[in-house]
């Protein structure tokens, strides 16, 4: 049962640099998954991807396309579903407010609690009063089951979070992202990538580039002769 208070969750790790550069701006930017995430939840995101697989095969089979309105990439569904995976601490197949919460955190979103309330309410369901997350809510605390039902104490199953994240992710601003991808590299706050922190990003992704390649990356994308490559820079190379 999720606690009254929002529950303490392992973050997410940081997420991968391109090993080009310029990268490609990541589909999302949050809190990392934690190494220290158990084996269930892996479990539950593999075994909904594999689900999913089987119903996008089936579909396809009949002619069918894939239900997929706010038009996101394979990887960012795996994303949104393995995210929903972690935070449902129960794994009953249900996530609550808290958990809702800092799922939608782990992928970028950080909304505030009206926002929140407002979603739980278009679509989420009332627990079932068999599983731990109703208790005290719904038949457990004296209560009616025909008790209206808090906005704060309703459920969403996984195709309701991947509705919701999916169009959250689709109406991101292409700036900020790319703006989000620059500080992944800029982890100083300077205002410019140097070749310092190519360096950085070269060890932490064991890809052993040569520093006559890392100086070659800024010489190239270095249009002002600064020593690096400027904000605004970035934004024009990402974007084309």
């Amino acid at each position: 049962m999720a606690s009254s208070g929002a529950p303490t969750h392992p973050n997410f790790p940081s997420r991968p640099y391109s090993s080009t550069f310029p990268p490609k701006a990541p589909e999302r930017n949050g809190p990392a998954f934690g190494a220290s995430s158990h084996t269930a939840s892996r479990d539950t995101a593999r075994i909904e991807r594999e689900r999913q697989e089987r119903e996008r095969a089936q579909r396809e089979a009949a002619g069918a396309p894939a239900p997929n309105p706010y038009n996101i990439t394979d990887e960012q569904r795996d994303e949104i579903t393995e995210a929903y995976g972690l935070f449902d601490v129960d794994k009953d197949g249900r996530i609550d407010y808290h958990e809702f919460k800092v799922a939608l955190k782990a992928l970028g979103f950080e909304l505030p609690k009206s926002e929140i309330l407002a979603l739980l309410v278009a679509h989420g369901i009332p627990p079932d009063p068999a599983t731990k997350k109703s208790r005290g809510i719904i038949g457990g605390g004296g209560g009616s089951n025909r008790d209206p039902v808090p906005p704060g104490r309703l459920v969403l199953t996984v195709q309701a979070f991947l509705s919701i994240a999916a169009k959250l992710i689709s109406e991101r601003d292409p700036r900020e992202e790319i703006l989000r991808a620059f500080a992944l590299f800029d982890a100083d706050d300077k205002g410019i990538i140097s070749l310092d922190d190519l360096r950085r990003v070269s060890r932490e992704l064991g890809e052993g580039l040569e520093e006559d390649e890392l100086v070659a990356m800024i010489d190239e994308f270095d249009l002002e002769g600064k020593g690096g490559v400027g904000r605004e820079e970035f934004v024009g190379i990402c974007m084309g």
